[in-house]
């Protein structure tokens, strides 16, 4: 993923009520339960052997190496509370809206007469509900990075530099070169 799939991934964590498992043995539980009771799917989820998987859950085995324990809770933060996220979701697609926090470089294609010179800036905007039912719809289908940056920079262009409609009625922004960003919702 890129860096505007891996700041929803992200963001869809804020929206937990519950930690997930602490120990290995209760993560590899929860990833059980996902799986339908194979620890032969969960051992390649993981990448590593099933009987591996099965000395976790006996408990001979209880402290994974860091590549493994990286990949452990990546894997179960993936599956955590489902429900809740897609619950986080639809409130931000239909009623909240996200507001997206970014460091990027911005540049116009503006009237004649004015500066479209790209740009730094740190832009901290709310974007409306509509923009976010986009952009999950758009990640839902496997969009590619590019075009969940479109979605953002519409957005951006819409709310932030154009105020709602309000002004530069014929400015175009460019979003490139993402130092950081932070989507919430």
């Amino acid at each position: 993923m890129g860096i505007i799939g891996d700041s929803l991934t992200a963001a869809d964590q804020y929206a937990f009520t519950r930690p997930i498992p602490k120990t290995a043995a209760a993560r590899m539980r929860f990833l059980l339960k996902r799986e339908g009771g194979s620890t032969k799917a969960v051992a390649q989820r993981l990448g590593v052997s099933q009987r591996t998987v099965q000395r976790y859950l006996s408990g001979r085995r209880k402290h994974p190496t860091r590549a493994v324990a990286d990949r452990l809770e990546a894997e179960v933060r993936k599956d955590w509370q489902p429900r809740v996220r897609q619950r986080a979701r639809r409130q931000a697609a239909t009623a909240g809206g996200m507001t997206v926090e970014t460091r990027a470089r911005f540049g116009f294609t503006a009237a004649p007469g004015t500066t479209d010179d790209a740009r730094i800036r740190r832009i901290t905007q709310h974007l409306p509900p509509a923009y976010a039912a986009r952009l999950f719809d758009a990640r839902a289908t496997g969009a590619g990075e590019q075009q969940l940056r479109d979605i953002v920079a519409e957005g951006l262009q819409e709310q932030y530099f154009k105020d709602a409609g309000r002004r530069a009625h014929d400015l175009v922004v460019e979003f490139t070169d993402i130092d950081y960003i932070d989507i919430s919702y």
